[in-house]
């Protein structure tokens, strides 16, 4: 019998086998996302298929992108159902049609800012070299697009920022340093827009969620015992899903950081990804009693 994880309304039956890929692609997950078909896109450490789609039940359905990409880190799918990509250290987002066309591109490819880190550390610790905060970009993490078409780009392996751009990708301003007190980071690793039209930044290192408005002016931050939040995902509900990376945790909240639900342990630390379908179906990028190696486990609601 599969386990039930969750608490409340908020309760998932464990599927670790859900994927089922053919024999020939190793799936070595960092990042997933579901576009307006129920297809899940699992964005892959795997030179030769680093994006695997798979439809709700686990059906390979194909892949894309072979040769694209050095060090595969976050995948957005937005409204359009377009596929954005972030290439941590081509120092590169993608903006890719569903089925694999390259559409725009933004950022130079290797160009790395300055912010004190090296040039040639590309190292996950990269994040305490950061002396000050620098323009676009420096190991960047993730993408979140406002309504406006305008958005936001967390910059954080290799710099403390986050960075706004117009609709038609030019770069406004940015904001941060590193640090730990209000307004600063250590290490940004995530990015969202809710409906309030709020920017909520998982300022991992630092254990929590400051929340901006769109200009970069603080509001709140949330420090609900979180242990290294990285990504986000909302629901129509305002329901946040978060995965807490360094504890290898998944927490359910409000959007005002009340915790409705937690469930977790260590032999997930380094959780990395997370979405949830139609059916509120949720999809985490974790690694298990399995090893080290990530895969997308799903959570089926019950």
């Amino acid at each position: 019998m599969e386990p039930v994880v969750g608490s409340g309304n908020y309760r998932y039956r464990v599927n670790e086998e859900w994927q089922q890929p053919p024999a020939h692609i190793e799936v070595r997950a960092c990042a997933v996302s579901v576009d307006s078909q129920d297809r899940v896109y699992c964005f892959n450490r795997n030179a030769e298929h680093p994006v695997v789609i798979f439809d709700r039940d686990g059906k390979f359905v194909s892949s894309w992108g072979a040769g694209l990409f050095q060090f595969p880190h976050a995948i957005r799918i937005d409204a359009d159902d377009n596929v954005w990509l972030c290439d941590e250290h081509h120092q590169q987002f993608y903006k890719f049609t569903a089925d694999g066309k390259l559409l725009q591109t933004i950022g130079e490819k290797g160009r790395r800012s300055d912010t004190g880190v090296p040039d040639d550390d590309f190292s996950s610790q990269a994040w305490k070299l950061v002396t000050h905060g620098g323009g676009p970009f420096n190991l960047p993490t993730d993408i979140a697009f406002a309504p406006s078409g305008e958005f936001f780009i967390s910059d954080g392996y290799g710099n403390a920022r986050v960075h706004k751009f117009s609709a038609d990708a030019k770069h406004l301003f940015s904001w941060g340093e590193p640090g730990n007190a209000p307004g600063q980071f250590n290490l940004p690793h995530g990015v969202w827009i809710d409906r309030r039209g709020r920017l909520l930044v998982a300022d991992r290192e630092n254990d929590r969620v400051q929340i901006f408005d769109q200009n970069g002016k603080l509001l709140t931050i949330w420090s609900t015992e979180l242990i290294g939040p990285a990504f986000f995902y909302v629901d129509a509900d305002d329901i946040v899903y978060i995965p807490e990376h360094n504890g290898g945790m998944v927490s359910i909240l409000t959007l005002d950081g009340e915790r409705l639900a937690r469930w977790g342990g260590p032999e997930h630390r380094s959780c990395h990804g997370i979405w949830v379908d139609s059916q509120r179906d949720l999809y985490v990028v974790q690694p298990g009693d399995w090893g080290r190696v990530r895969r997308v486990v799903k959570y089926q609601r019950l």
